[in-house]
Formats: C-alpha cells, structure tokens, sequence
C-alpha cells in the first residue's frame, strides 16, 4: 500500500497548462493557498466563458499563451518559468465534440501531450509532471464488481478516449524509458459552477434554473440513461496535488457512486419544485456511447484522500451558482450541506435576454 510523502517546498514554482479551465483555476486557487507561486497557460479564444473569465478574482498567477500543437511556445513557457511541478490539464475536453473534430482531439490530447512532455525531458527534467487522464479511457470496460481501477483494460469508445489512451501511455513510456517523474490521474467525471454550460451537467441545470424562472420551456438532451461517477473538481485538484507528493504513479480518483442522467434531472426538479420538460435530440447523442462509470479510488484514499463534496451538495451548489448569475437568489455562501441558501427574488422580472 502506498504511503503519503509530502516533499513539496512553499517556495515550489507550478505551472499548469489549460489554467483557465474549471480545474486550472481552481487547482491554481488551491496551489496559492499552499504557498505556490503559480504560473500557467492560456490558448487565444474567442469565446469569454472559456477564456480568463474563470480566473477573474485570483491573484497571484502569471498567465502566457501557449497552445500544446505549437512545440516553440511550450519551450518558451519551460524555459521562463523553470517549474517545480507540471500540471497539463489542457485539452479538447468534450467527448461529443471528439467524434465531429477528431484530427484536432487527437493534435491536441494526444500528440499535444507528447509535444509538452519532449520539451519538458530536454529543459526542466527534474520537475515532476501531471498528467490529466481520463476514466474516458476505459470505455464500455468494468470489472466483475461492477468498478473501474487501475488496472482495468482500457477499451475507449471515442476520438477522445482514444486520445487519452495514447497520452497515458506515452506518460508511462516517458516514466520508464528516461526516469521523468510523471504520474497519471485517472479522473472520473467532475463537475462545477465554473463547468462550461455545454457540458450535460451544467446545460440540465442552467435550464432548470431558466425553466424556473419562466426564460425557458425544455431542454435538449441525447441519452439521459447513461451512468457516470460524478464529482466536485474542487476534490479532485487536492487530489491531483497529492498525487504529485508521491512517488510516481497512476491513481483513479472517484467518488465510488454512479448516477445516470436522469437521476440528475431528478434531482434538480426536486429541489428546485419544477418538472423539467426534456426533447431528446440525436444530434447529441454519441455514435458510440460509453454507458456506465463507477470508479474504485481505494489507492489514492489510502493516502488520506477522499471527497468531502457529496452528490446532492454539488448538484445544489450548481443551481445555486445559476440562481445568483440569473439575480434570483442574495449572493451569499451556502450553508454546510449546501442547500440553496438565499432568498429568491421575483423570477417574473427576469428578462429573456438576460
């Protein structure tokens, strides 16, 4: 059984590629709060909500463009910054897109990934690196217990588990062939307010949100019977810094319970007291779908790692987030089970524009 080594220096210098994202910015958050100095890399795009907008309010981190197709821009951010610790969370991140852009999942999940770590083995081989892999990379693969580990075949049924897959093993390659400290998370779906709203989670519940305040009928899904283990990204930044603290390795982080879909809306029309009016579209449905996750994160917890976000307290967190951006509840913290905290304020002022 592995054992917690925690080496890392207040003074350690980490640079997370795709800090803009839902877990760049909040492993950036937790980093400082550990005394990092922190730097990281953002790809021009055109679209605000996947920009800096996330990071609007964290100071402290210095931001270089970089994108992982381009090997002269990796270098550059390398050999400036001179990390302690990788973290390369960047990435196409959304598996329904991977079947329509599958060149460019592959040039960026995969070949990008190998592009970061070439340049990382020749400038700042010492550093230790984090790979973001992905319980997308087991497929349609379980256990007899009905669980994913470790050890689990790897069967991806999408462009972008199979880019994964590649990324994975190239990390391990790079680990065994030149003794680089690299270390894979298999991370299991995680979700948050800061989640973009293209993602089934945060479109279901933004929709509720509108719903509930008369600026929308129905929501457009494709298959709601499928089962994922969701968890808070807020848990698993901890995690992927922990990981980071031992020797290296590859660790699945879960929260060891699955969902489907309709569970999910389940639980939002109870909470918010509506019924969600859902029109299943196939345009959103995958052309092979990955039907059941439930991940086995017992080797990362015996380090002391587990969730401390439940399914319910993330759900709730989500629709309180939507409720304050929409100007329907006081913006004020949730209380220790996270239910919606706050007042609602008259819904029928709210313009559809808005």
């Amino acid at each position: 059984m592995s054992k917690s080594v925690p080496y890392f220096s207040p003074s350690c210098k980490a640079l997370i590629f795709g800090i803009a994202g839902q877990d760049g910015s909040y492993l950036a958050e937790y980093l400082l709060s550990k005394g990092y100095e922190v730097h990281g890399t953002i790809r021009r795009n055109s679209t605000p909500e996947h920009q800096e907008s996330r990071l609007h309010g964290i100071e402290g981190i210095t931001t270089y463009y970089a994108d992982l197709t381009d090997t002269a821009s990796i270098s550059d951010v390398l050999t400036k910054v001179m990390p302690d610790e990788i973290y390369n969370l960047a990435a196409q991140s959304h598996v329904r897109i991977s079947f329509d852009i599958p060149q460019f999942t592959a040039q960026t999940n995969a070949l990008g990934v190998l592009n970061i770590l070439e340049a990382y083995r020749r400038i700042c081989p010492d550093a230790k690196f984090y790979q973001a892999s992905s319980s997308e990379m087991f497929g349609n693969s379980i256990d007899d217990d009905g669980y994913q580990r470790e050890t689990t075949p790897m069967k991806p049924v999408s462009p972008y588990g199979c880019a994964k897959v590649y990324a994975y093993n190239i990390c391990c390659n790079y680990r065994q062939a030149y003794g680089l400290k690299i270390s894979n998370g298999i991370l299991f779906n995680h979700e948050s307010p800061r989640r973009g709203s293209n993602f089934v989670t945060n479109k279901i519940i933004k929709a509720a949100v509108r719903i509930k305040l008369g600026m929308q009928k129905e929501v457009e899904l494709g298959n709601i019977f499928t089962y994922r283990d969701w968890g808070h990204s807020k848990d698993y930044v901890r995690a992927m810094h922990l990981i980071l603290q031992q020797e290296p390795g590859d660790y699945v982080v879960s929260t060891g319970e699955s969902h489907s879909v309709y569970e999910l809306i389940r639980c939002v029309e109870e909470t918010l007291d509506i019924e969600i009016p859902v029109v299943v579209n196939e345009k959103f449905k995958r052309p092979h779908e990955l039907q059941y996750l439930k991940g086995d994160s017992i080797r990362i917890r015996a380090l002391g790692w587990k969730p401390e976000y439940t399914f319910k307290m993330l759900v709730d967190e989500m629709i309180h987030s939507w409720m304050v951006h929409y100007g329907a509840v006081d913006d004020i913290k949730l209380w220790d089970g996270y239910p919606l905290a706050g007042k609602i304020i008259n819904p029928l002022k709210h313009e559809q524009s808005r």
